[in-house]
């Protein structure tokens, strides 16, 4: 299987892509899921989501400050 970046993979091999999606390549293709909850229940107003690439997580902070974290109610995964 060739993954989006033109990378060869083998059959039954599985991967952590660069946008942090689980891949695997089976005889039929590759298919890739999503590795990470996505917040969705937190005060927009006053909070941004940042992902991390390096361990593939949001984090949810005070827009004003970066190191106030937000409460969040809800995830989407």
């Amino acid at each position: 299987c060739h993954d989006s970046n033109g990378e060869l993979h083998k059959f039954d091999s599985h991967w952590k892509n660069p946008e942090c999606y689980d891949c695997s390549c089976s005889r039929s293709g590759i298919q890739c899921c999503s590795s990470f909850a996505t917040p969705v229940d937190y005060d927009k107003e006053k909070c941004i989501s940042i992902f991390d690439k390096e361990t593939c997580t949001y984090k949810v902070v005070e827009k004003d400050n970066h190191s106030k974290e937000c409460p969040v109610h809800g995830w989407v995964g």
